[in-house]
């Protein structure tokens, strides 16, 4: 799993050199964007999904990620980096501390944040 994790980050950095200068900033999904957000999904998939759902919706190990407790406003894109590597306190659920997420890179972080704020914009949140 490591090693296939460690293939789609480098795959992701190149894709971000490559294509760092495309884009219409009219607010369309880059190709970058987008393949930020499939690499996000498979990382999500292997590393989160567990206790938050494969859909974001929670399980009855961690809260769902369409909450609107996590819209960017009230939970940034660091407040996700910092749970991620830190752990966080129980504060808006009640299923205990979350642990830190061992053994994602930076890129790897990056995508699943990428992922989790697109099925958000996707989805919408929940009350």
């Amino acid at each position: 799993m490591k090693a296939r994790l460690t293939t789609m980050a480098v795959a992701v950095a190149a894709l971000g050199v490559g294509l760092g200068a495309c884009g219409s900033g009219d607010g369309d999904t880059t190709a970058e964007e987008s393949g930020l957000v499939a690499v996000g999904a498979d990382v999500y998939a292997e590393s989160c999904a567990s206790c938050h759902g494969a859909d974001l919706r929670g399980t009855d190990k961690g809260p769902s990620h369409l909450s609107i407790v996590y819209e960017p406003n009230h939970h940034t894109d660091e407040s996700f980096r910092n749970a991620i590597a830190n752990g966080a306190p129980q504060h808006h659920w009640n299923f205990g501390d979350m642990e830190p997420v061992d053994g994602l890179t930076d890129e790897e972080v990056e995508a699943v944040i990428a992922f989790v704020r697109a099925e958000q914009e996707r989805q919408g949140f929940e009350q």
